[in-house]
C-alpha cells in the first residue's frame, strides 16, 4: 500500500501557508471571508494549518483563486497553470500569466449581455450574449453573433458559423478581448472598463473588426457590457432579445453609455 511521505500535519500547514499568499490582496480577513462564505472562525483555522476544508469548500476556494486543488499539496507560486497559451518565453512577461489571470473581483464569471452600433449599418444597434468562465488558469469567452448581422453579410446562420471564442487579459485599467470565429474566419478586439452604476456591474469601451477598409461599413464603435450574473433565467431572457434594434430600443442605460449622438474618437 502506497504511503505518502507527508504527515496531515506537513499537509495542513502547506495549505494554510498557501491561502495566507493568496489572501494577501484582499483588505481583510473577514472581507474575504465574506466573499467566499465561509465563517471568519473556520477561515481562520484553514489559515494557520489546524484543519482542512470539506471537499465542496475546498472546490469553492480553487474556484474563487483560480487555483486547483494542487493547493494542499505543492507551494502556491510553484503550480504551474495553462496560461503561457502563446507558447513562447519570448512573451511571458508581456502576454504570459501576469496578463491573462483575473480575479473575479476585476471580471467575474457569467453572462454578460453587450450592445453596440452595428458595423454594416449605423442606423441599427447589436444586441447579444456572451459568457465568460474560467478555465486552465485563463478567463475565457463564449458567444454567437446575431442572425441579422450574418444574413446582412451573406453569410450562413447555423449556430456552429456564428459562434465565436476568445480569452481575456487584463489592461493598465480595464480588460481587453480577444475574439475570433472558428478557423480565424473574422476577429475582434475589444477594450472595456468597469464604470460606475449602481449594481456595479457595467463595462464601457469600445470593439474592432479585423479586416480591410470597405467605403459600406465602418471597423470601430463603443461597446457596453452589463454583468447578469451566473443564472440561465435572466441569460435565456436576455437571449431572446438579441439581434439587431433601433436606438429607441436599447437599455436606457447602455444607450446613454454607447453616447450614440456623440462621434466615437
Amino acid at each position: 500500500m502506497y504511503k505518502s511521505s507527508r504527515s496531515p500535519s506537513e499537509l495542513r500547514n502547506m495549505f494554510g501557508a498557501n491561502l495566507r499568499i493568496l489572501s494577501k490582496k484582499y483588505a481583510s480577513i473577514s472581507d474575504l471571508s465574506r466573499q467566499l462564505g465561509i465563517n471568519r472562525t473556520q477561515l481562520n483555522r484553514y489559515l494557520s494549518g489546524e484543519s482542512f476544508p470539506r471537499p465542496d469548500v475546498l472546490d469553492r476556494i480553487c474556484q474563487f483563486f483560480d487555483v486547483d486543488a494542487r493547493i494542499l499539496l505543492e507551494p502556491v507560486d510553484g503550480l504551474t497553470q495553462n496560461t503561457q497559451f502563446l507558447g513562447s518565453p519570448f512573451l511571458a512577461e508581456f502576454m504570459g500569466k501576469a496578463s491573462v489571470t483575473i480575479s473575479q473581483q476585476q471580471l467575474p464569471s457569467g453572462f454578460y449581455r453587450f450592445s453596440r452600433r452595428s458595423f454594416t449599418d449605423q442606423s441599427q444597434f447589436v444586441v447579444g450574449l456572451i459568457y465568460a468562465f474560467r478555465e486552465g488558469g485563463l478567463t475565457l469567452v463564449r458567444g454567437f453573433e446575431a442572425k441579422e448581422a450574418m444574413r446582412a453579410q451573406g453569410l450562413p446562420c447555423d449556430a456552429r458559423t456564428r459562434e465565436f471564442r476568445g480569452y481575456i487579459s487584463l489592461q493598465e485599467d480595464g480588460i481587453a478581448m480577444i475574439l475570433s470565429r472558428r478557423n480565424s474566419l473574422t476577429g475582434s478586439y475589444n477594450y472595456m472598463y468597469r464604470v460606475p452604476s449602481f449594481e456595479n456591474n457595467f463595462w464601457v469601451g469600445y470593439t474592432t473588426r479585423a479586416m480591410r477598409e470597405t467605403l459600406t461599413s465602418t471597423r470601430m464603435t463603443r461597446m457596453t457590457f452589463e454583468y447578469l450574473g451566473r443564472k440561465i433565467g435572466p441569460a435565456l431572457e436576455a437571449a431572446r432579445g438579441s439581434g439587431f434594434v433601433t436606438a429607441d430600443g436599447l437599455l436606457p442605460f447602455h444607450r446613454r453609455l454607447l453616447q450614440i449622438d456623440t462621434p466615437f474618437r
